[in-house]
This record gives structure tokens, C-alpha cells and sequence, in this order.
């Protein structure tokens, strides 16, 4: 890549994983070197990719005859291998947001991060709407005070605002060799709507598309494999009992997969799709991004996708190969879905994707960050503002407001400086913010990420098998 850095934008299936990690594998590969510590940090926003980045890693590291080592780095990742990851870390590392800022709350952070030379981060378009894509800005611009020389590359499908992606991934104005590369091929997607026998006797809202199951099974039974998307997970829970119900010859064939599902469950999912095992999965967007599913030959979206981008990203699931035709049907579940189903047909043939808005001076974020900084070994605040900055989300922070946040770290507020609890941050003679309260530290490693969910009731059987988690309001509701 001659030291740029950049976007990579490209449809589903056209090798913007291998594009990449070829890049970094390349200056080695001559001389069949392994370089000490870790040399790439692949930053994913589910684990289910993560699994599958893995498999593409080692995939190229044997096909050149390297002994590079490619781990994962996630909330599921035993503590013993953490710890392993500090003190002898992988050449590639594949990780989540989340997971970034906890190895920055660790005082061996340097250790593991001070020969990284480059960072991919994948499906940049389902980050930079998020405050994870800020968790992102914010260790990028860490990571180049470390690494002044430090490759940055972003994987996007493609969104109405592309240039200002990279401006958000890259900073404003720091980066200057930046280069947004676009394929040239052009996705082919089939949009199939699934009409029901009589339009005027559909319903006009607040139905889950059930009626037109018996139209569903027929192209369920006609394709070797098939993902089913709904929106909710009890829709999802709803279409699985009720095709099980209406085919039971599905048995054993067909599986579900949705966030509530147990890790493990999830896993062997995962795995039998990606074996050709399973005819049919009735997901969520727990499958949505990026995992390379080969086997599947169709894609069926129940209801409105609620968005352009989403349709076109889910029905990439489907025609995973370049040059390959992605086929997804259409289930509307009222009336104006099937108008919305003209549309999407139009928006995709005209090229209109919607832009995904970064968001700015998340105030919060940035208290959680420099939390985890102070927890990590300790930050100055001048060298931190500076970095700060640099990142598009807080370029237009101006001293006052970082006085004022830093005041907050310190004493709480006015009304609560009196109470020594919310004087997280102490700082020492030489100017140095430090969190030294090893219960503090430990209760911040436990709460970082940005990621706002409803609390969650784990359900087992009473022998201790588990099955998986509920949120608990709905717990609440049951007689």
C-alpha cells in the first residue's frame, strides 16, 4: 500500500479481507520472516467475524509458508489466554472495540501494542453510526502518538458518505497519505417480493408476515441453504416454532440464531451453516455482517430491513463470490411493506445508499476513555488533549470543555466533591492523572464499552444446562 491508508469498499465477496491481510503479510514473505510482537490489530464488530477473520489469517500465513500466529482477543476469550496475549502477543490480533480499551486498561498495554504497525478495521459502515466507531477514534489516536508510523485501513460497504467515513476513521486532517479504493464490480442482487394471494384483504400494520408461510417453505425447500432475517428476536422465535410446526420436516435441518442464544449454541450454528449442514437458520442481525457463509444460496428478509444499506448487506450473504448473484426474497408483513419493497428494487438499481452520521463530542465516551487511561498507568493531560483533538468526533473541543471534563474525573461535581467515591481520577506530583484503587480499576474493566442493553435473566435448566438469556422486563410480564 506504499504507507497509505485508507478505505477499502468493495461487495460481499470480492476478497477485501485477503486485499488486506496480503498487505501486511507481503514484506515478509520473500525472506519467510515472523517479526516479534504483534504487527496487526483486526478490529471486528461481532465475534461471530472474528472466527472467520481467523480462518482467512492463518489461511494466508500457511499459504506463504509464514509461522505468524493469529488469535482472537473477545469477551469469550478464556483470562489465561488474555494474559498469554500480554506477555508473548500474536502477530495478528483480531478483537472488538470493547475489548481495545480493555487492553488499554491494562499497565502492560504498551507491552502489547508498542511494535503494531498497522490496524484493519472491518465493517467500518456499522461502526461509524455507533459511539464503538468513537471507542475506535479514540484508541486510533492513542495507538499513533505510540506509532507515528502506524497504518490505519478501513473495510466499508458502501454508504452515501464515504469520504467523510474516512475523515471520521483517519482524523480530520492528520493523516496524509489517504486513498479511498473502490471496486469496480457491481453487486448483482435479485429482489424476489413474496406477494400474497389477494392484496386488498392484507393487513395495513402490526402483523409478523406468518400468512404467507406457506409461500416461504416452497423456497426454503427448492434451496440447498437459506437465512431467514426478522427484526426482533421474538420474531424470529415465532417464524422457527411456526415453520416447525407447519414443516416438520425440518427437523434437525433448521436452527435459530439471535443474540439471547447461549455462546455455545450460537458457535455450533455458525459452524454447521458454514459446513453446509443446516437447509435453514431464522436469524436477526446477529448474522448480518460479514461472515463468510458460502454454502448459502438464498436469503429471505421478513419485513421491512429498515434501511437500504441493511437490505443490500444481508442480501450479500447470499452469492458470496465474486461475480456471483446475490438472490434475496421479499416476505412484506402489511400492505405499505410491498410498496417499500418497490422501492428498495429502485434505490439499490439507482445506487442510493444512506449516509451513516458519526457522532461528536460524546462526552461521555471520552470520560470512559481517559477512566481507562488512568486505570491503564496513567495519562498527562496535555499530550492526551492533543491526541484528542486530532479525532473527528472531538476536534471541536475547546479547553474550557476539556477543563470542565477533567474536573469531573477528579472531584465529581460541586455537589458531589464532598463524597470520596466520585473522586475517581487523584493525580500525582509531576501532573500525572492515576487511578492506584485496585477495586476501582477492577470495577471500571468490568463496565467498559458503549453498548446500551436492557438487564438480562440467564435461563437454565435446574440441572444447569443453560439455554440462553431473556431481557428481564419481559421476565416481568409472565403469569
Amino acid at each position: 500500500m506504499e504507507g497509505y491508508n485508507g478505505i477499502v469498499n468493495a461487495p460481499t465477496g470480492s476478497g477485501k479481507t485477503y486485499s488486506l491481510l496480503l498487505s501486511v503479510l507481503g514484506p515478509y514473505i520473500e525472506n519467510k520472516e515472523t517479526p516479534e510482537g504483534l504487527q496487526l490489530i483486526w478490529v471486528t464488530p461481532i465475534r461471530a467475524l472474528a472466527k472467520e477473520i481467523k480462518l482467512s489469517g492463518d489461511r494466508a500465513a500457511k499459504a506463504f509458508g509464514l509461522d505468524w500466529k493469529v488469535e482472537i482477543r473477545t469477551g469469550d476469550t478464556k483470562t489465561t489466554d488474555r494474559q498469554k496475549q500480554i506477555e508473548k502477543p500474536p502477530q495478528i490480533l483480531i478483537t472488538t472495540p470493547e475489548s481495545l480499551h480493555i487492553i488499554l486498561s491494562s499497565r502492560k498495554s504498551r507491552k502489547i501494542l508498542t511494535h503494531c504497525k498497522s490496524v484493519v478495521v472491518d465493517e467500518w459502515h456499522e461502526l461509524i453510526g455507533s459511539k464503538r466507531g468513537v471507542q475506535i477514534e479514540l484508541f486510533l489516536s492513542y495507538l499513533r502518538a505510540l506509532r507515528p508510523d502506524l497504518r490505519v485501513w478501513g473495510i466499508s460497504a458502501t454508504i452515501g458518505n464515504l469520504d467523510e467515513a474516512m475523515d471520521v476513521l483517519l482524523g480530520p486532517g492528520g493523516v496524509q497519505k489517504r486513498k479511498l479504493i473502490r471496486s469496480k464490480i457491481k453487486k448483482k442482487i435479485k429482489v424476489v417480493t413474496v406477494f400474497p394471494e389477494k392484496i386488498e384483504k392484507y393487513p395495513w400494520a402490526g402483523h409478523l408476515g406468518l400468512r404467507l408461510m406457506n409461500k416461504v417453505i416452497p423456497i426454503i425447500q427448492k434451496s440447498g441453504s437459506t437465512l431467514i432475517f426478522t427484526n426482533t428476536r421474538a420474531q424470529c422465535e415465532i417464524w422457527y416454532q411456526k415453520l416447525l410446526a407447519a414443516e416438520p420436516d425440518l427437523a434437525g435441518i433448521m436452527a435459530m440464531h439471535h443474540g439471547s442464544i447461549s455462546g455455545e449454541v450460537r458457535a455450533w450454528v455458525e459452524q454447521s451453516l458454514y459446513a453446509g449442514k443446516l437447509k435453514a437458520v431464522v436469524c436477526t442481525s446477529s448474522l448480518d455482517l460479514g461472515v463468510d457463509f458460502r454454502p448459502v444460496e438464498t436469503i429471505i428478509q421478513i419485513g421491512s430491513p429498515k434501511g437500504v444499506a441493511r437490505f443490500v448487506q444481508r442480501a450479500g450473504r447470499s452469492g458470496h463470490q465474486p461475480g456471483a448473484t446475490s438472490t434475496i426474497y421479499f416476505v412484506p408483513t402489511h400492505t405499505l411493506e410491498i410498496a417499500e419493497s418497490a422501492a428498495l428494487r429502485q434505490a439499490i438499481d439507482q445506487g442510493k445508499i444512506e449516509e451513516r452520521i458519526p457522532y461528536i463530542r460524546s462526552w461521555d465516551v471520552l470520560t470512559q476513555y481517559l477512566v481507562t487511561l488512568a486505570v491503564g498507568g496513567g495519562f498527562y493531560e496535555k499530550e492526551i488533549f492533543k491526541q484528542i483533538k486530532a479525532t473527528f468526533s472531538y476536534s471541536s473541543m475547546d479547553q474550557e470543555e476539556w477543563m470542565s471534563i477533567l474536573h469531573s474525573l477528579t472531584y465529581g461535581s460541586q455537589s458531589l466533591k464532598a463524597y470520596d467515591e466520585y473522586q475517581r481520577v487523584g493525580v500525582t506530583s509531576d501532573g500525572k492523572y492515576l487511578i492506584s484503587n485496585r477495586g476501582m480499576a477492577q470495577r471500571h474493566r468490568l463496565s467498559i464499552g458503549t453498548i446500551v442493553s436492557d438487564g438480562m435473566i440467564r435461563i437454565q435448566f435446574l440441572r444447569g444446562k443453560s439455554l440462553g438469556s431473556v431481557e428481564e422486563w419481559f421476565i416481568a410480564q409472565l403469569r
